[in-house]
């Protein structure tokens, strides 16, 4: 007889809880939920009653259980939790969830394209997916995800819901996971985000006194009253308040006759027998006894394989056909021990994980090492030597090995798993597995799998628990095969430290390589660590001093130059050795070493990238390549259409770092474009995203795009704020100092017209660039920077025929500059005609770069007017226009300035009216009092108003006054609050 409580006692403050939650995220107003306890307390019960809810008010619910087989599969819940939503509603088709579709693949079936299903290159990619898809379902009502045994859950499982908790508030989502007190990354992930305030963790405790009668009630269906005193006091001893014992010893009760119904009500037998079970083991020893024989040799043998187990192994072990397989599994199944696993046709699971620990806990030990032994024998056996052993199979092998004392055996079956894992990209699963690997391996085999653990821990980002990994082996002889295993493990950690930009670090690891391979490594050896030597030359703080000499600058040359050379032979070394990994990092690596000889050269590294990545399905690396490829056209021409090609690329690998770093290139063309809102609108995609997935380089670049666009635009304050928020992220440190000194900071002065200060600006990024090897050709130092020298008289001819000859001077927005400083040299040297040729070839180069072009008149027309040549007059005009139409008004007014000083008569500006706020127009606010009132947010004084306005600080001083009898306030500070307060 089965005794089962229809209701939940004793859990009103969390079902309350739960309620709430569901309510916030039916307002869009998402929350997580842990409810931690032990095994059996009623931490699925309430999940279930959360479902049951969310049922009710339509929302969708998504629910997935870990395995409880102790076997590590990569995102098991998630992909449960998925499946048990499309299997019965169909996947969602909104355009939105496009560019997330590829990182979901490997959960969603259906969404593979028919590749076969891998692990994402980033886990946080496919939490910020699936927090996207989440979003998706919870749009119109809410929804709920629910994550049961998350104590059983892989790494990268927990990574992504600790990613989910972080983010889910002001989101249509709730998240309850449920898990045991386990000390663990689940129960550690529960305290942590508890303590930050991002969820609610709640801990079951035992049931009280009185919420146990009002369980045995419910059970058996009866007042709270009928139940017998002699059966509470029994019941309340031996379960300690655990449903889920509880009920299984009520069962017991009832099944014996001791408790049954009288015709005065429920009666407990007074005499009880010695062998009376004390224990819920001993309950289940009654249980199985009185089942039929095959039923309990099933039931035991399932036990055996775990909580939860497939039906063919199941088969192959006890050797049943089908028939007699299926009427066995319905009787216990009947019996409300084992239920069928929604999540795969072909799983049962028992009713609870006590149930499986209990039954197998029946058998003396013997019979359990030897019924667990036979079930790896047959799981390894002849009939399965035809066919390679999945991981689980294989994870469930070591699990029987392990039961049957062969501890080395099951090393061997975890160190495989691992491995594949790593290679596949799950380093957190390869971590778990290669540690319980490295526990039972033989001395003979340790050393082995710890080497693949220390690649494991550091592809997770344990550099330092990786290298002290390497570390504590015992010492081999140079040049010895398993010195060769150890020094291609260091050379891939070394590889992690690189892309972290941890320097010391790596070239550490690369120094003990060599070591280990001794002095005559095997070349391909030497080519993967030539490539990381090479890539390190690259990193901030390789040549030394910030202000180097000449003898260090030729050295650094020189360091470079051996440095491609090396890059060069370990490409066809890595691919005549089939190592494509190595010989895609050497052509990335040569691509931006040759850059300094043109781009063309460095395209051809970027296309046999390309085509090595191609040849080896090599996905990741593929759309790398397309991407440089991109960002060099772009370069060169100022258009977008390979960055687009590589964003396709991108997306369908399901690579979010990738697209956000795309993003950001083609946000920082549209800057260069003077497409501002269409900058504003790509960057505020991405910017918060690249900092919740931890793209940091991304995440500084498009910070570094944002401070671009507002400089371009003259708006200092947006400037500053967008460049703090740089500095903070670590863009001082990085390589995009230059960009942010020449393209940002500098265009942002002569938007001001502090000639000197942009300068300064263009000046300092160059003396980086002298002390870092930079391939990076936007910063002024190629075109903006030898304009402005040119028109002070610090740069003559020669000057700029020696900027001429470097590559960055093929890039299109330098050629806008240099095309206009060739003018000027030309108009000074008395070549009137081929200076206006000049100036008119480069307005035909310069249509992609609009601000640019009508910065370089502005310039231009100043020296046109000093040395007589060209149309000095309708340039200022059309500069002016452009100016004052994009709201940059220091320009505009210099350029209104520049025209009254060569004695044109110029019209005053009365429009812009539309530019100015609804309140202030109300109140009779200018055009021109409103260009004051504009900048009175950055407080300058009155000085610095009338030089960027090109007015006298007297006519300051009667805009300020007429402002402040418009607007009402009582002084200057409480106008640039007003201001401040209208610009943000």
């Amino acid at each position: 007889m089965r005794a089962t409580s229809s209701v939940i006692v004793g859990r009103d403050s969390e079902i309350g809880l739960l309620g709430r939650a569901l309510d916030g995220a039916a307002r869009g107003s998402g929350s997580a939920v842990f409810l931690v306890g032990e095994a059996g307390i009623g931490k699925s019960r309430l999940a279930g009653e959360c479902a049951f809810r969310a049922y009710g008010l339509d929302m969708p619910v998504l629910r997935g259980r870990a395995t409880s087989t102790g076997l590590v599969v990569p995102f098991r819940p998630l992909a449960e939790a998925l499946s048990s939503r499309f299997r019965a509603a169909g996947t969602p088709d909104d355009a939105e969830l496009l560019p997330y579709r590829p990182a979901l693949a490997s959960l969603v079936p259906e969404w593979r394209g028919g590749a076969a299903p891998g692990f994402p290159d980033s886990l946080i990619e496919l939490a910020e997916a699936l927090l996207r898809l989440l979003s998706v379902l919870g749009r119109e009502r809410g929804c709920v995800i629910l994550l049961e045994d998350l104590h059983d859950a892989d790494t990268e499982t927990v990574a992504v819901v600790e990613y989910l908790v972080d983010n889910v508030a002001g989101l249509p989502v709730l998240l309850v996971a449920t898990l045991r007190p386990d000390p663990g990354p689940a129960l550690d992930l529960a305290h942590a985000a508890e303590l930050r305030g991002t969820a609610a963790a709640r801990e079951l405790g035992p049931l009280g006194d009185e919420a146990v009668r009002d369980m045995i009630a419910a059970c058996l269906e009866t007042g709270r009253g009928e139940v017998p005193q002699a059966a509470h006091r029994l019941l309340s001893e031996r379960a300690g308040g655990n449903p889920y014992v509880l009920e299984v010893l009520l069962a017991d009760l009832l099944d014996t006759g001791r408790l049954g119904r009288t015709d005065e009500g429920w009666r407990l037998a007074e005499r009880f027998d010695p062998t009376v079970p004390t224990g819920i083991v001993r309950s289940w020893a009654r249980r199985l006894a009185r089942l039929d024989e095959p039923v309990r040799t099933l039931l035991l043998t399932a036990a055996t394989l775990g909580g939860r187990f497939s039906v063919s192994v199941l088969k192959d072990v006890t050797g049943f056909d089908d028939r007699s397989l299926f009427a066995h599994l319905r009787s216990a199944s009947e019996a409300g021990i084992i239920t069928p696993d929604g999540a795969a046709y072909d799983q049962y699971t028992f009713r609870h994980v006590l149930t499986a620990e209990a039954l197998r806990a029946t058998l003396p030990p013997a019979e359990q090492a030897a019924l667990a032994r036979q079930a790896a024998e047959v799981l390894e056996g002849p009939g399965e030597a035809g066919r390679e052993l999945s991981d689980e199979a294989r994870q469930l092998v070591a699990a029987l090995r392990l039961a049957a004392g062969d501890e080395a055996a099951a090393a061997r079956q975890l160190e495989l798993v691992g491995r594949h894992m790593l290679a596949a990209g799950a380093a957190g699963s390869a971590v778990v597995l290669l540690e319980r690997a490295r526990k039972l391996a033989a001395e003979d085999g340790r050393d082995a799998v710890t080497v693949s653990l220390a690649v494991a821990q550091a592809q997770s980002g344990q550099l330092d628990t990786a290298r002290a990994l390497l570390d504590d082996l015992a010492p081999v002889s140079a040049g010895s095969p398993a010195a060769e295993a150890r020094a291609e493990a260091l050379v891939e950690v070394a590889w992690v430290a690189t892309m972290a930009e941890q320097r010391e670090e790596a070239l550490s690891l690369t120094r003990a390589a060599r070591a280990l391979l001794g002095p005559a490594p095997l070349p391909v050896h030497e080519a993967a660590l030539a490539v990381v030597e090479g890539h390190l030359t690259l990193l901030p703080g390789h040549a030394g001093r910030e202000d180097p000499t000449e003898a260090e600058r030729s050295r650094t040359r020189e360091d470079l130059a051996e440095t491609e050379r090396s890059a060069r032979r370990a490409a066809l070394i890595a691919e005549e050795h089939r190592t494509p990994v190595v010989a895609c990092r050497a052509w990335q690596l040569l691509a931006l070493l040759s850059r300094e000889r043109g781009f063309g050269e460095a395209d051809a590294c970027l296309e046999r990238m390309l085509a090595v990545s191609e040849e080896h399905r090599l996905p990741v690396w593929r759309a790398e390549a397309l991407v440089r490829l991109g960002a060099n056209a772009f370069m060169r021409t100022g258009e977008a259409a390979r960055l687009e090609t590589a964003r396709s690329a991108a997306r369908e690998l399901g690579s979010l770092a990738l697209l956000q770093h795309i993003d950001g290139m083609l946000a920082m063309q549209a800057v260069l474009g003077g497409r501002w809102e269409r900058a504003t609108e790509i960057v505020e995609q991405s910017v918060e995203a690249s900092v919740r997935v931890r793209n940091h380089a991304a995440h500084r670049y498009l910070l570094l795009v944002r401070a671009t666009s507002a400089a371009h635009q003259g708006r200092s304050r947006e400037r500053d704020q967008a460049l703090t928020r740089l500095r903070r992220a670590g863009g001082e440190e990085s390589m995009l100092v230059p960009l942010q000194r020449g393209l940002c900071q500098a265009m942002g002065a002569l938007m001001e017209e502090d000639r000197e200060r942009a300068l300064a600006e263009l000046d300092a990024s160059l003396a980086w660039e002298r002390a870092h090897p930079s391939f990076f050709y936007l910063s002024g130092r190629y075109g903006l920077r030898p304009l402005l020298r040119v028109l002070s008289g610090a740069d003559d001819r020669a000057a700029y025929r020696e900027t001429l000859a470097s590559p960055g001077a093929a890039l299109a927005w330098n050629r806008v500059f240099l095309g206009m400083a060739d003018a000027v040299l030309l108009g000074r040297e008395k070549d009137r005609a081929g200076a206006l040729r000049a100036v008119r070839a480069t307005g035909e180069a310069a249509r992609a770069f609009p601000q640019a072009w009508h910065l370089a008149l502005r310039l231009t027309a100043e020296a046109a007017l000093a040395d007589g040549w060209g149309e000095p007059v309708a340039w200022l005009r059309t500069a002016e226009e452009y100016f004052y139409g994009a709201g940059v008004q220091p320009v505009a007014a210099a350029c209104r300035a520049a025209l009254r000083q060569a004695g044109v008569t110029v019209s005053q500006r009365r429009g812009g009216r539309e530019r100015i706020p609804a309140g202030l127009r109300e109140v009779g606010v200018t055009p021109r009092e409103h260009e004051v009132f504009v900048l009175l947010a950055e407080r300058p004084g009155n000085q610095e108003i009338a030089r960027r306005l090109h007015i006298s600080p007297r006519t300051v001083e009667k805009h300020l006054a007429s402002l402040l009898a418009k607007t009402g306030r009582a002084d200057r500070a409480a106008l640039c609050a007003l201001s401040a307060e209208s610009a943000g």
